[in-house]
């Protein structure tokens, strides 16, 4: 299947940019151009994840690649401005709205017949509906600025990579090489991405601005960051 080789090819890149993106300085040269492959591969994978598991009616995968999707998509648009960027946002919180709903009939469904794939798909549900909770209020607001609009773009995508991360480190087994299999160590990288969401989160608490991201007058599509003085 020209699917699977695709969408191992897109986690491997999506990890390794993922990766380079969590780690440089937020908003700098680095950061944009590591994050736009890693969204281009995310994308790849989340995709071609979901159709495979059409194909094989496997409603976990389905779930994860459709939602991964809506993720990344969401979380590039917190970042760059776009025509028609509020359209495209009431229709995925529509989506993810559907996908929350659907998840719920398949965690029942896989929990009746044993399947060990219930209760992710059931923290699927709820992850999706609380993500288009915060779209409704989000366009019913108008549009966000400043801090809760990095705040956005940044759980969102590290979010997506938590996915990616896990689908690979804690997959099926032979996934990891052997040459890099440690048990012990594998729930590192799979971590990293929330541990980094977390500590970012808890940066950009109060008023004051955060240092660790570039200037909004280096980077137009984002709003109200500082630059690195560290």
């Amino acid at each position: 299947m020209i699917l699977l080789p695709i969408h191992i090819l897109g986690g491997m890149l999506a990890l390794v940019f993922g990766y380079i993106a969590l780690y440089a300085t937020k908003g700098g040269r680095l950061h944009r151009k590591s994050g736009l492959w890693f969204v281009a591969a995310m994308i790849a994978m989340s995709l071609t994840g979901a159709f495979m598991g059409a194909i094989k009616f496997n409603p976990a995968n389905i779930l994860a690649g459709s939602l991964t999707f809506y993720f990344v998509i969401t979380g590039v648009l917190a970042a760059k401005r776009i025509p028609r960027a509020r359209q495209i946002e009431t229709v995925a919180m529509v989506a993810a709205l559907i996908l929350g709903v659907a998840a719920i009939s398949a965690g029942i469904w896989l929990a009746q017949r044993g399947r060990i794939e219930a209760p992710p798909v059931f923290l699927f549900s709820l992850i999706a509906i609380t993500a288009a909770i915060g779209d409704w209020r989000m366009l019913r607001a108008g549009e966000l600025t400043g801090k809760p609009r990095i705040k956005r773009h940044l759980w969102r995508l590290c979010f997506a990579m938590w996915v990616a991360a896990a689908s690979f480190f804690w997959g099926p087994k032979g996934r990891v090489p052997e040459i890099i299999y440690y048990p012990a160590l594998l729930p590192i990288p799979v971590l990293t991405p929330i541990v980094v969401m977390l500590y970012w989160l808890f940066r950009m608490r109060g008023r004051k601005q955060p240092r660790g991201i570039v200037t909004a007058t280096s980077i137009p599509s984002l709003d109200h960051a500082v630059k690195v003085t560290s």
